[in-house]
């Protein structure tokens, strides 16, 4: 299962952390951005080639440090479809570097629109005879709030391609409780959406354990972390909110099985944005990047031993 190659590259670098590529034109160094608005103007086309060097030039840094990269749709689709060729350009240069690539792209519908957004981003598009692929990623971002026919007909592409979702269950935000933590018969919704996301990905689980139908839980959260880990011990955690938004390492910790598998923590504008701290106008942005990473990893493996 896809979770089973998430986990292997973590023990390989013992880095249980994924490394956000969710770059705005004003997060890219002004070297970068002045050279691709020289030979393109300061176009969408521009702007979308500026992010993809800037992408590039980050996983080469990284891909001996992190196992795995997230590009965040948001950030691409803003610049039309030059940007959403340049995540699927980005997704391929990150296969390349051997990591494995979370598309967070939170989509929730159901029937034949889940169907086709299944197979954009994790399975392949009929063309003739043929089954070609489209984005490819390993493993997407989904919200079930809709319910399971929103997920299932994802979780059918994940068996039939070896690929894997993470479901928001409890999300980092602030407001995520004016939904997710009100009552819904003896518990809370977020415990019922966690309760749902562990049944949802069946019987069948990995040789680490995890089920292809994984969960979103904020680092923000610790309490509410270390619950859904004590419900959930078969479904794998994407941990976001550490760092800039007031997670830390001791929080995330309780995302993790005892043995120190099962979860990822992402991290997004402090590694790609940690050149902006070294004063030296972002030709260092690599070095930065990799520099925020390693201290990432090091902090987490204060609390969380990587097996």
């Amino acid at each position: 299962m896809s979770f089973d190659t998430l986990q292997e590259k973590i023990i390989a670098r013992k880095n249980p952390t994924v490394a956000g590529l969710d770059p705005k034109p004003e997060y890219v160094p002004a070297h970068i951005l002045k050279d691709c608005y020289a030979r393109y103007g300061e176009t969408l086309e521009g702007a979308a080639e500026a992010v993809y060097r800037f992408n590039c030039g980050l996983m080469d840094a990284l891909c001996d440090v992190v196992p795995a990269v997230k590009p965040q749709a948001a950030y691409y689709e803003r610049l039309g479809w030059r940007g959403m060729e340049v995540m699927e350009r980005t997704i391929a240069y990150a296969h390349g570097k051997g990591l494995f690539v979370i598309a967070d792209i939170k989509r929730g519908d159901i029937g034949s629109t889940a169907s086709a957004y299944a197979d954009g981003w994790l399975g392949g598009a009929k063309i003739g005879e043929k089954t070609l692929g489209s984005f490819d990623a390993d493993c997407v971002t989904l919200n079930g709030y809709m319910g399971s026919d929103s997920v299932n007909p994802f979780l059918d592409v994940c068996r039939a391609e070896d690929k894997c979702v993470f479901v928001l269950v409890k999300t980092s935000n602030p407001g995520s409780g004016e939904l997710q933590n009100v009552a819904a018969g003896d518990g809370l919704v977020y415990q019922v959406m966690g309760d749902l996301v562990e049944k949802l990905g069946g019987g069948a689980v990995g040789r680490y354990g995890f089920t292809p139908c994984g969960a979103v839980t904020g680092a923000t959260y610790p309490a509410e972390l270390k619950d859904l880990r004590a419900r959930m011990p078969r479904t794998f955690f994407l941990v976001p909110g550490y760092g800039a938004q007031g997670g830390t390492a001791e929080d995330v910790q309780h995302a993790f099985t005892r043995d120190g598998r099962g979860a990822i923590v992402n991290a997004s504008r402090s590694i790609m944005c940690a050149w902006q701290k070294t004063g030296r106008d972002g030709t260092d942005y690599q070095e930065a990047a990799r520099s925020a990473a390693m201290a990432m990893r090091d902090d987490i493996g204060r609390f969380v031993n990587i097996g």
